[in-house]
């Protein structure tokens, strides 16, 4: 039996045993039996082939595992009134999650600096450079629209929102009064723009950091004493090769990172909160299933992707995104893998991180959906013409804020009230916002890593 087939029973075994377990609801022994001995023959796997990708998704199941297992291993062990005391649930756990992005966010900034700079100086052209921004941003433009359209188009066929109570609980409320306390003015087109590139690499302002690449690479491409050029330039590369040998050390760590950020969800989450939003989370995940068959597959054919190696080379950015619901957990390995495909890397460090700003499908989709689903549990009907005025706000205010913490909320937020509906209705979101998050995130990551490829056969550089 070859590694794939065997890495594909231990995932199917894994997820019969979660269902079950999610089914039951009880500790019983066979689940208990054939659940972790999967997991441990997971392990074995991937300790005897030292596959990066095998451990990411045993340390998912396994996190799905724990955070569903440990309040009940936890409660079997007080009553045997052992001395020693159990944890009562894995939310702990998120520990890991919270190190691993930390380590990433200390990578993006000089990581993104060093390949866009040596991207444009290595090669001085500049006018490619202008192409390839127009080419990406129309390519954006229209792949978002999309999005939205389709993420419409869901909810109306769905009609999930009709009938749906939407009651905020104390939690939902206090977590939409600390994002909205930390709403700042932001200006689309101003925001863009560094004025101190420390605080831009401090706050995490990834557009800002590109920008500032671009011009700084213009700048020394237009340098032409070699003697003062070449130095930065050798200085820039050398960054570049380390960077990513750091990112390759930080992602071992990754699968302790994906380990912990499953089991903290399935812990905060668990079943019952799901409940009255059930078809809100089924319709998005439809919607976002859709538009990687409707949207993105079409593109890709188009473009003659080669199906197979893209899919193993975003397999582990992807993972990674999935379980820690962060895109920027998987931008340093999506870079490489990307890079390691055949594409440029001038093209790889212009268009990805650009995406992330501008090109976020899944993110966009859940906006038009979640804000047609809130108007139904109003008892609102939209007509055509206030979808299409929503559609109109939405393609200006999800553009450039993906620095912004809990910005699809807020957007949500800015966006409902605009439509003259009550805004605390999407408090009550907020109770499955991790799990749709997950989602999102997903097709986010899927659909900048296509871009990418797209832009790069579009500039014949494959």
């Amino acid at each position: 039996m070859n590694n794939k087939k065997l890495l594909l029973i231990i995932a199917v075994f894994s997820a019969v045993t979660i269902m079950s377990h999610l089914v039951s609801s009880s500790l019983n022994g066979i689940n208990i039996l054939f659940h972790y001995i999967t997991l441990f023959f997971g392990c074995w796997y991937s300790i005897n082939t030292k596959n990066l990708t095998a451990w990411i998704m045993v340390c998912m199941f396994m996190g799905v595992a724990l955070g569903l297992d440990l309040p009940l291993i936890s409660q079997n062990l007080e009553e045997m009134g052992l001395p020693f005391h159990f944890p009562s649930d894995a939310k702990p756990l998120r520990i890991f999650s919270d190190i691993f992005l930390r380590l990433i966010k200390t990578i993006i900034a000089p990581l993104l600096l060093a390949t866009l700079v040596v991207g444009i100086a290595g090669h001085s052209n500049i006018k490619q450079v202008g192409r390839m921004g127009l080419k990406a941003i129309g390519y954006f433009e229209v792949v978002t629209t999309l999005a939205l359209i389709v993420g419409l188009l869901a909810i109306n066929i769905s009609g999930a929102g009709w009938g749906t109570n939407l009651n905020a609980g104390e939690a939902q409320v206090e977590k939409a009064e600390k994002l909205l306390a930390q709403k700042e003015s932001h200006d689309v087109i101003l925001d863009i723009f560094p004025e101190n590139i420390a605080k831009s690499i401090a706050d995490n302002q990834i557009l800002q950091i590109v920008l500032f690449s671009i011009l700084f690479g213009i700048g020394l491409a237009m340098v032409k004493d070699e003697s003062k050029k070449m130095p930065i330039l050798n200085f820039m590369e050398g960054l570049s090769e380390t960077m990513f040998k750091f990112t390759n050390i930080v992602m071992w760590f990754a699968p302790l990172a994906v380990g912990g950020a499953m089991a903290y969800s399935v812990a905060g989450m668990g079943l019952g909160v799901i409940g009255n939003l059930f078809k809100l989370v089924g319709t998005l995940y439809v919607a976002l299933f859709a538009f990687l068959v409707l949207v993105l597959l079409p593109i890709a054919l188009l473009v003659k992707l080669p199906f197979k190696k893209f899919l193993h080379t975003i397999y582990e950015p992807v993972s990674i995104a999935f379980a820690t619901a962060s895109s920027e957990a998987a931008l340093p390995k999506a870079m490489e893998n990307l890079e390691a495909m055949g594409i440029p890397r001038k093209v790889v460090a212009f268009v990805l991180p650009t995406g992330y700003s501008f090109n976020l499908d899944g993110t966009t989709l859940y906006l038009s959906l979640a804000s047609v689903f809130i108007a139904q549990s109003s008892g609102i009907d939209l007509s055509l013409s206030e979808q299409i005025q929503m559609c109109l706000i939405l393609m200006l205010t999800s553009k450039g804020v993906a620095g912004v913490r809990g910005a699809s909320f807020l957007i949500l937020v800015s966006t409902v009230s605009s439509l003259g509906l009550d805004p605390h209705k999407a408090f009550a979101i907020l109770a499955v916002d991790a799990l749709m998050d997950m989602g999102r995130t997903t097709v986010n990551v899927i659909g900048n890593c296509l871009a990418t490829y797209v832009v790069a056969k579009w500039e014949k550089e494959i």
